[in-house]
């Protein structure tokens, strides 16, 4: 795993303006932490803490109001031509295109980039095959269960082979036996290739079966701790423990886990 940051978040805030409201809303007030290349970063909170905000300012869809987000050392907003095929995002819903068959729409973002080829077809043919797709190609969105639908959209988002990937809620609404699989296939993969992984859930247990760090969001968007991987790996009751330090957090009550920041 690199040293290099792949994305940094330094003294960040966001605020948006609302008619009739002198001061409107402070979404994330000072988010601070940077991600190593390589590591798996699973991002917890309360409803509101700014994950969702989080991800819309690495994707370059808004600036920040104040301080500076980084990801692959340039500025999502306004270098945002520059990570075009480099970020790959998977969300709650799997948001296919209902009239493109599987591979159609695995092969969507290299349409939009205009990189479509017969190696690219071949491609996305070994990734459906991969994330348990093979012989699923040519089937529609309405003919593929909720979970094999979202099979196709990890595809998607890895086809284009981005040196990030983003999971907002990727798992949230699946059944837990599918989830567990297609989490375990996502990590397999994403460290095969040594992809920087940014992923939201609010599944706890998630978090800790995933996660190379866990950063914990509170309202109005800063991290209020961070757990790493060894606090959790030494036996069931520090599991327990963390998991208690966890929930403490997300409902704002201070934490007794002496390693969190």
């Amino acid at each position: 795993m690199s040293t290099e940051p792949a994305i940094t978040f330094s003294h960040v805030a966001r605020h948006f303006a609302r008619s009739g409201e002198a001061n409107g809303t402070t979404a994330i007030t000072d988010l601070h932490f940077s991600i190593r290349t390589g590591e798996h970063i699973c991002v917890v909170g309360r409803t509101g803490c700014g994950k969702s905000t989080s991800v819309n300012l690495l994707l370059g869809l808004l600036p920040a109001s104040s301080g500076s987000v980084r990801v692959l050392g340039v500025d999502p907003y306004q270098d945002f031509q520059r990570l075009r095929g480099r970020i790959g995002c998977v969300f709650q819903s799997d948001r296919l295109l209902p009239w493109r068959s599987a591979i159609d729409n695995v092969l969507m973002p290299l349409e939009i980039l205009r990189t479509r080829n017969r190696a690219t077809f071949a491609s996305a043919t070994e990734l459906l095959a991969r994330v348990g797709l093979a012989g699923y190609e040519n089937a529609f969105p309405h003919q593929l269960s909720g979970g094999m639908r979202q099979r196709v959209a990890f595809a998607r988002a890895l086809i284009t082979e981005p040196d990030i990937l983003i999971a907002d809620e990727a798992f949230g609404h699946l059944d837990e036996v599918t989830a567990s699989a297609l989490r375990h296939d996502f990590k397999q993969i994403a460290r095969a290739r040594g992809q920087t992984v940014y992923q939201i859930t609010h599944s706890l247990d998630e978090a800790l079966e995933v996660s190379d760090r866990i950063l914990v969001l509170d309202r109005p968007g800063k991290v209020v701790g961070i757990f790493t991987r060894p606090q959790w790996e030494g036996g069931p009751d520090l599991q327990r423990q963390v998991k208690q330090d966890l929930r403490r957090l997300i409902a704002g009550q201070e934490t007794t886990t002496e390693e969190a920041q």
